[in-house]
């Protein structure tokens, strides 16, 4: 460190520690109790080395504090409010109310400060290696010369519960693997869980597993300042490997008779064990109460951030000047901008292609790779299977020869880590990433996306292999309740398109469109070259649903996604050829559809009989199609059998749809 390291007082201590206590008692609700036992770390973390500026929360280069542990969300609140971010006293005092800032885990943006939605135990681990990685990329790419424009850390406080969670497993071996020394794992080891102490459930060595891993390890006392100065600044001199420092603490540190109990875990430690702990502190009674001499000493610290940043700022101006197209390519970076007509160019000549629509999702990354330099992604040990590899980029790694400057991010078989971390790209804000695995491994990664969606986090999730149609793999590899499980979550845009065109205009929109997270199912088998109208516009493409053949004499309405639009179109030829017609609507996104106006809604599927065939589950579909509607897909569990079997066996043939609408027809 340039400056003397500051000694945290006991005074801002416990006054951190007493506004959490009595935030959680106001609410009658929440987790008083790892805040009180990780204030003092937290506390001189924040003071002596993490980089911020809170008149600036969204500085580029700024640290990253990532709280995994996301049931103590008011010890970060205390910190922000302290520290000058926008967070409010009364912010603090709404605590867990309706309508609050301050919500009982912390939710990405609801106050500047909190980086990630956290609360699922180990999903901040895995969101904070994404960050970690997409820092040591833009360093790759930027830190050239004498100057370092990109010197951001990132730092996350973890427990006991997301030390047992798989997903922080499995981002940490990653991490070790690619050896982000820019980031500090702090595990507040507390030994105490819900259930009561972790041994009934929990006695491994975690420095030790970390250490297989390929992390540095520390160890100290969660409550000796002078230690974690010394493992934090440790930790920055790193060049090759993660930090995991374990910070031995004790749960509801500084409560008068529940410190270390898991009474203080998950519950308001009551008015009268309150009253007591004041009283035992020296502390007055008055709740919220901030002593001046504290608010000198944080005025005082917001002062040195503020400076920090304005020297940075002076370096990079410096490093402007030298490096004048890097500096444009940093900014874009950041910017994302996108030249007018983009999809138009993406799409062009892709709709008279005949192949997978994995291999056309392939074909159209390659268009996206080379016009959005900050396009980035990787898959899950399956890049030739999905058809995800950016061609000609290397792999990022941290032993080649251009450290971090690849674009393409072997994630191995991790498939929930892989999603999370993409998260945590996406949520940097320099990058603009993707994931791929198979649509039947979207349960691994379902509470990521989940998060995905609810912070409105800009990943891309590209699932391949999206139907019983991959064949002989069987059910285990079959998906059929996956589409309808990814439609299910709010706020998330799905697509499964059904050639060439539909698969370059999903990606568009992906990629520059949308505002949250998207999903793109595509297609092992082969699909037909779709017959598109002359005055087809390809914009309608975005609207989720659009008639793809319209028929004044038409009896019913098909209606059909993915690789099944080629089959409805071949049904509807061979009922035409026994009197029955039909027009064909192209649904390749369900819930961007559903979003459209009810009156294009109602013009796309018409006032006839309508019939859905999709190779997936079913009961969904009457929410978009109505009640009376007939649906011809997949609602048991797949086959082990060659595609033309198995279109027989379910009934997704031409001849064998056709007769079903016939039989259905004759019915209504």
């Amino acid at each position: 460190m340039s400056r003397e390291l500051v000694k945290v007082p006991q005074q801002v201590i416990d006054t951190v520690r007493m506004l959490c206590v009595d935030g959680v008692q106001k609410a009658n609700s929440g987790h008083p109790g790892t805040p009180m036992g990780a204030a003092e770390m937290t506390l001189t973390l924040w003071a002596n080395f993490l980089r911020f500026d809170p008149q600036r929360p969204d500085w580029r280069d700024r640290d990253r504090f990532v709280l995994s542990a996301g049931h103590a969300s008011m010890l970060l609140y205390s910190l922000l409010h302290l520290f000058g971010y926008d967070c409010s006293m009364e912010d603090l005092k709404g605590f867990r109310q309706m309508g609050s800032r301050t919500a009982g885990h912390p939710e990405y943006g609801h106050l500047p400060g909190i980086e990630t939605t956290t609360g699922p135990l180990g999903q901040g681990v895995a969101n904070a290696v994404g960050f970690a990685l997409g820092q040591a990329m833009l360093a790759g790419k930027f830190n050239k010369g004498a100057h370092m424009p990109v010197q951001g850390r990132v730092w996350c406080l973890a427990g006991d519960g997301c030390m047992m969670e798989g997903v922080a497993s499995e981002a940490a071996s990653l991490a070790g693997h690619q050896g982000l020394s820019n980031l500090t794992l702090i595990y507040d080891k507390n030994n105490i869980t819900i259930d009561g102490n972790i041994d009934i459930a929990f006695n491994e060595d975690v420095a030790l597993r970390f250490q297989a891993y390929g992390w540095h390890v520390i160890k100290v006392n969660a409550y000796d300042q002078d230690a974690l100065c010394h493992a934090f600044a440790q930790s920055i001199a790193q060049t090759e490997k993660p930090t995991l420092i374990v910070a031995s603490s004790v749960i509801g540190y500084g409560a008068a008779t529940l410190a270390g109990t898991s009474a203080t875990h998950g519950a308001a430690l009551g008015e009268k064990e309150v009253e007591a702990t004041k009283k035992n502190l020296g502390w007055p009674l008055e709740p919220f109460y901030v002593p001046p001499q504290a608010k000198e000493w944080f005025q005082q610290r917001i002062a040195e951030k503020i400076q920090g940043h304005q020297a940075w700022q002076t370096e990079f101006e410096a490093w402007k000047a030298l490096h004048p197209e890097l500096a444009r390519d940093y900014e874009t970076h950041w910017t994302q901008p996108v030249v007018a007509g983009f999809e138009t160019t993406l799409s062009e000549g892709k709709a008279k292609e005949k192949a997978s629509t994995r291999k056309h999702s392939g074909n159209v990354i390659q268009g996206l790779a080379k016009q959005l330099p900050w396009f980035v992604g990787g898959s899950a040990d399956l890049s030739e299977s999905n058809q995800s590899p950016i061609k000609g980029a290397s792999i990022v790694a941290k032993s080649s020869d251009h450290r971090f400057e690849g674009r393409n991010i072997g994630f191995g078989v991790r498939e929930h880590a892989m999603a999370a971390i993409t998260n945590g790209l996406a949520l940097h804000g320099a990058w603009r990433p993707y994931c791929a695995t198979f649509l039947q491994f979207a349960d691994y990664m379902r509470p990521s996306v989940r998060l995905a969606a609810l912070m409105r986090a800009r990943s891309i999730f590209v699932f391949t292999h999206d139907s019983i149609l991959l064949g002989e793999d069987g059910p285990t590899h079959q998906p059929v309740e996956h589409l309808s499980a990814l439609r299910l979550i709010p706020g998330l845009s799905n697509w499964r398109p059904a050639d060439g065109l539909e698969t370059a205009m999903a990606w568009a929109w992906a990629a520059t469109k949308a505002d949250g997270p998207v999903t793109l199912s595509f297609s092992r088998q082969n699909v037909a070259v779709i017959p598109y109208p002359a005055s087809f516009d390809e914009h309608d493409i975005w609207k989720g649903g659009y008639v793809l053949q319209e028929n004044a004499a038409a009896e019913l309405t098909l209606i059909a996604t993915g690789s099944e639009l080629g089959l409805a179109l071949d049904a509807a030829k061979v009922m035409a050829e026994s009197g029955v017609q039909a027009r064909v609507v192209s649904m390749p996104s369900v819930c961007e559809f559903n979003r459209q106006p009810q009156a294009y809604r109602t013009e796309v599927l018409g006032s006839i009989p309508r019939v859905v065939i999709e190779a997936g589950a079913t009961a969904l579909w009457p929410h978009t199609v109505g009640s009376d509607a007939l649906l011809i897909g997949v609602d048991t569990f797949g086959m082990s059998a060659p595609i033309e079997a198995l279109v027989e066996h379910f009934g997704l043939t031409p001849a064998k749809v056709a007769s079903r609408v016939k039989t259905w027809l004759a019915e209504v």
